[in-house]
């Protein structure tokens, strides 16, 4: 059967085709704006759920982190060759000097006052405070110092903040106290270059150190003794003021930054730092390798070797403090790194030393480096290594300005 449609009519038909399709189309497009909504709902909730629980977990850290009582902080993560010797981070303890150098205030100002006289030096023109400059942290900022004749030194300076508290002293632990110490720079030939015998009897016929010495020691006699002894009564006194770390541990929460808050945390589990940078000085005043010593290369260093000629030393040094860290670049025995951010990154790679720069032969004897197995890869997120930084500049306290001693005459 034959239908035919008038044009009015196939119009109709035409409208009424399109409007089903129009309502829906419309209806297609109203559950995919119900559906996408939903989702989205459904994220939120999620990302909110994930926020809530992140803030959760902040709030819960600092609640305990800024308790007062490290017992109840988070358990840190170690290494079994690190247990034995672990000491929880906390405040510096107070400074304990020797038996036979007992302090005083005379003594202290004698061991400044020779701190920052050059006339202990060959030159009359190099002083302790030339390498350890209180407006550098202690330090010089240069990757290794300059000496006698403007030779270059085959380390990076040490800063001496804090050093009352290392059991022994330089990288390679050569000196076991301040007082051995502090002879040693002005007779290295790369250094002050003066024999201590000679920079003694100089001082000697200084007439204006006579009363410093009197009231230091109760006559005026000068010996090399007892300019050790002074300057390191003075250099026991360069200590670290109360940090920002130090007024969140104490019960001061608010202070702390979320990413401070996780770098402390990170500090003590995943990145593994407390391994050796415990306790309040923030070290575990022990000898590390992590793998620097480039033996058999150019800018080769034994380490602790060098003092105790034991075969397992070649390549370690000394740990170092790590309070006023950010004040004391660059990094390392050798000066190689000029950022925190180089330091966190370098360990967080775990340091992949290559195999040719393992092992030198030294004077007849075939010696290997053996890096730490506590350094290894940690593949810290930027994130984390950002926290970790922000964590570590907490633990440098107000610069205090020193006034120079005048120079006696």
């Amino acid at each position: 059967m034959n239908l035919k449609y008038s044009k009015k009519q196939l119009n109709i038909l035409f409208l009424l085709k399109l409007r089903i399709i129009v309502k829906n189309s419309l209806s297609w497009i109203l559950i995919l704006f119900l559906l996408v909504s939903l989702l989205n709902n459904c994220l939120n909730s999620k990302v909110q759920k994930e926020i809530n629980q992140k803030n959760t977990f902040l709030d819960n850290l600092r609640k305990l982190y800024s308790s007062g009582d490290s017992s109840q902080w988070p358990k840190p993560v170690l290494d079994p060759e690190s247990a034995p010797t672990f000491v929880e981070i906390g405040h510096l303890p107070e400074v304990e000097f020797p038996k036979d150098n007992p302090y005083s205030s005379e003594k202290e100002l004698l061991g400044k006052t020779l701190f920052f006289d050059p006339r202990l030096s060959k030159s009359n023109q190099i002083a302790c405070a030339s390498c350890h400059d209180p407006e550098l942290g202690w330090g010089d900022s240069r990757t290794v110092s300059f000496g006698h004749d403007r030779q270059l030194g085959t380390r990076n300076a040490m800063t001496i903040l804090n050093a009352a508290f290392a059991r022994s002293l330089f990288w390679d632990g050569r000196a076991k106290s301040l007082e051995e110490q502090s002879q040693m720079p002005i007779q290295d030939q790369r250094e002050m270059s003066e024999h201590i015998d000679i920079a003694a009897g100089k001082i000697a016929k200084i007439k204006g150190y006579e009363i410093l010495f009197e009231k230091a020691f109760g006559d005026k006699t000068v010996t090399k003794d007892r300019i050790s002894k002074a300057i390191a009564t003075f250099e026991r006194t360069i200590k670290s003021s109360p940090s920002k770390f130090d007024a969140f541990i104490d019960g001061k929460p608010e202070v702390y930054t979320n990413d401070e808050l996780m770098g402390l945390h990170l500090f003590r589990t995943k990145a593994q730092c407390i391994n050796c940078h415990n306790s309040g000085y923030f070290s575990n005043n022990r000898f590390e390798n992590v793998g620097t010593s480039l033996l058999g290369e150019k800018g080769e260093d034994l380490g602790r070797y060098a003092v105790t000629k034991v075969a397992d030393d070649a390549g370690k040094f000394r740990v170092p403090g790590l309070r006023e860290v950010s004040k004391t670049a660059p990094y390392l025995h050798n000066g190689s790194m000029t950022s925190l951010k180089e330091v966190i990154e370098f360990y967080s790679k775990g340091n992949p030393e290559y195999s040719q720069k393992r092992s030198t032969i030294y004077e007849g004897i075939t010696l290997h480096s053996q890096k730490s197995g506590m350094v290894r890869m940690l593949e810290l997120s930027d994130e984390e290594i950002s926290q970790l930084e922000a964590f570590l500049r907490t633990l440098s306290s107000k610069t205090e300005k020193i006034t120079l001693p005048e120079l006696p005459k």
